[in-house]
């Protein structure tokens, strides 16, 4: 069972560290409150998280690793902050410390066109990353929908709604630099495709979460831009309708770059906050990448399976103005949720199951959504089996909570059980401690502590998040 509230026992910061902080760091550090409130919180349903106690401003790996050391040296947490994007809890500071945000690191460092690479500091935006690469006819694939920091997507391992045809940062993550718990900086990684040499680092780093170490240095993989792109919008009857048309796109096989998920309430929603008028029923939309010719003849499949559901209104966004205002629509679809219901907080789902479990998966949960009466929304990358409700709840409303937690608890079981997982794209953080148990298992989970004392014996890289330690 998840806890429905984080337990927070802050650790002390001795003044002595902080006064050693404010000489080395000068401007770069800060104890106002405002700027401590605004590095001590994100997008999830926690709220009543006390700050850290202090931020600092990095501007180089040089940076990094003096604020690291200088922790170190007292046992002090330190949590990385990009731009604050999370869903699950990841920055906050539940066992107190330091903050270092990394969002002057924004300088792309080595774009090597001919390799299809890039290398750049982390908190350098995916946006940010696709416009320096644009003009050379490459871009960066993967979109989690908000602009977040390179560094953070590393971190949490990252997809959204290009996975289903490009992977996630799993895939695309080359090398890494990395402040380490003893303030020493690690490079993990080449530019090279393949390698043998020794353990995979990179992987390890790479959805650790904050808790191994900072990240100060990221080389992406880059793709051609495609020669044609097409977009498009199809309604549905039901909800199973439109999950069953993409689970046929999958398994015949159809390279579609992305096919996401809204049902009629986020459409709704979108409707409302975007001001547009699309059809309020169950919805795919869906975008191919290739030559006209490749295109034309995916879309043509996909449009005749969706004929065959019962999908009607297929209507196509070609230019890239149609598309950007599609696709912003669909990224904006969780804060036109939030917007939904004045001062609440969504508790997110991330559920990922394997394609031929998603019918199932998804409609059962559905079902038990409505009979709750907690408003929610539902949305996906379903092209791939993920797919996220979120429990829009009064964060003051202890029943509204523990009946949204108690939804997440039945939807996680239940994706486990037909072989999926508890978290596709967000990431453990705090939410998803015990859910990590349940899937994992306590062997799995105590390698992950061992990797974690081997690597961060006093525990100060952002403590509290994945799983807990002993002590």
């Amino acid at each position: 069972m998840n806890a429905p509230m984080p337990a927070v026992v802050q650790r002390d910061t001795p003044q002595a560290l902080l006064l050693a902080l404010a000489e080395r760091f000068e401007k770069q550090f800060s104890q106002a409150m405002a700027v401590r409130e605004q590095h001590g919180r994100d997008e999830s349903a926690f709220t009543h998280v006390p700050p850290p106690a202090c931020v600092v401003f990095a501007q180089s790996t040089t940076d990094v690793r003096d604020a690291v050391r200088l922790a170190a040296k007292h046992h002090v947490p330190v949590i990385p902050f990009g731009v604050g994007s999370s869903l699950e809890g990841h920055l906050l500071a539940v066992q107190g410390g330091i903050s270092i945000d990394v969002s002057r690191m924004n300088n792309v460092l080595e774009i090597n066109a001919e390799d299809l690479t890039v290398t750049v500091q982390p908190g350098v935006t995916r946006m940010a990353v696709n416009a320096a690469v644009k003009d050379m006819g490459l871009f960066f694939p993967i979109d989690p929908g908000a602009d977040a920091s390179i560094g953070g997507m590393a971190a949490t391992r990252a997809s959204g709604t290009n996975a289903v045809r490009y992977g996630t940062m799993k895939e695309n993550v080359l090398a890494l630099e990395v402040v380490t718990a003893d303030g020493g900086v690690a490079r993990t990684g080449t530019r090279a495709k393949k390698s043998s040499a020794g353990y995979d680092l990179t992987r390890l780093m790479v959805g650790s979460e904050g808790t191994l170490g900072v990240i100060t240095e990221v080389t992406l993989k880059l793709y051609p831009l495609p020669e044609a792109v097409s977009a498009a919008v199809c309604s549905f009857p039901s909800i199973e309708a439109a999950v069953q048309t993409t689970i046929q796109i999958i398994q015949m096989g159809v390279p579609i770059a992305r096919c996401e998920f809204m049902d009629k309430k986020s459409v709704a929603m979108v409707n409302k906050h975007a001001q547009l008028t699309l059809r309020e029923e169950a919805m795919l939309l869906m975008e191919f990448h290739g030559s006209p010719a490749s295109v034309a003849e995916q879309a043509a499949v996909v449009q005749e399976i969706a004929g065959d559901m019962g999908g009607q209104a297929f209507e196509w966004a070609t230019t890239p103005e149609e598309r950007t205002k599609l696709w912003t629509a669909r990224h904006n679809a969780y804060f036109a949720a939030i917007q939904s219901r004045p001062g609440c907080r969504a508790i997110s789902t991330d559920t990922c199951v394997p394609i031929s479990q998603l019918a199932h998966c998804l409609l059962d949960s559905v079902k038990e959504a409505d009979a709750s009466g907690i408003p929610y929304f539902l949305l996906g990358h379903v092209g791939d089996g993920n797919f996220h409700f979120g429990y829009l709840i009064d964060p003051d409303d202890s029943e509204e909570r523990a009946k949204a937690e108690q939804l997440n608890e039945w939807l996680v079981a239940r994706a486990l059980r037909l072989g999926g997982t508890c978290t596709g794209e967000h990431g453990i953080g705090l939410h998803k401690i015990d859910f990590l148990k349940a899937e994992a298992g306590e062997a799995a989970v105590d390698m992950m502590r061992a990797i974690k004392q081997a690597l961060d014996p006093h525990n100060i890289m952002n403590p509290g998040k994945i799983f807990s330690m002993p002590g």
